[in-house]
């Protein structure tokens, strides 16, 4: 059965490593008859959370912060699988990665929790200069243990700095496998 899928990418670089991994993954996903939306958050308008506890499911906009958020709530409501992408900065995360991802707590509040559980699955492309990724995965295991997301699988790709380095990385096969199993 076709899954909409939407990707979050939290790289800063278009042509980056961390962006041809989700480049193999959407082809994957797309090649098995899936729907892929990808947000490349360093190009949208996106603010922090201001743990206002004001925001509610159940509206149409559930943060009362009006931004680019408003694009990726219908999006990941309507998603069967929301895949986290982010080149590690600093043994996590990237920065616009993390804040989409405290923004989606909009989709907790209220009436109706619309983002816990409700059989959703995600999956985590990540790329780096080192190999430490070991903060970012408890980071992502514990989100994906909160939310009640099955988790499908990572994607973890080490030594690439440059633009370009992942080239001939089998991470990049890992990714596009990953994208048509889902």
């Amino acid at each position: 059965m076709a899954k909409k899928i939407v990707i979050l990418n939290g790289s800063p670089r278009k042509n980056g490593n961390t962006s041809a991994l989700v480049r193999a993954f959407t082809e994957g996903a797309e090649s098995a008859g899936h729907t892929v939306t990808e947000f490349f958050l360093s190009g949208m308008d996106i603010h922090g959370c201001k743990g206002c506890f004001s925001g509610h499911s159940g509206r149409e906009c559930p943060c009362a912060q009006r931004d680019d958020m408003d694009k990726i709530y219908p999006a990941v409501k309507d998603s069967d699988v929301v895949v986290l992408a982010s080149p590690l900065y600093y043994w996590n995360m990237s920065g616009q990665l993390r804040t989409a991802v405290d923004r989606l707590f909009a989709l907790e509040e209220g009436d109706g929790n619309l983002l816990r559980g409700n059989d959703r699955a995600s999956a985590l492309l990540m790329a780096a200069e080192g190999r430490g990724f070991e903060d970012a995965v408890l980071y992502y295991d514990h989100l994906m243990e909160h939310l009640r997301w099955k988790n499908l699988g990572k994607v973890l790709c080490g030594g690439v700095m440059n633009t370009g380095d992942i080239k001939g990385h089998k991470e990049l096969d890992e990714a596009r496998r990953l994208g048509r199993s889902i």
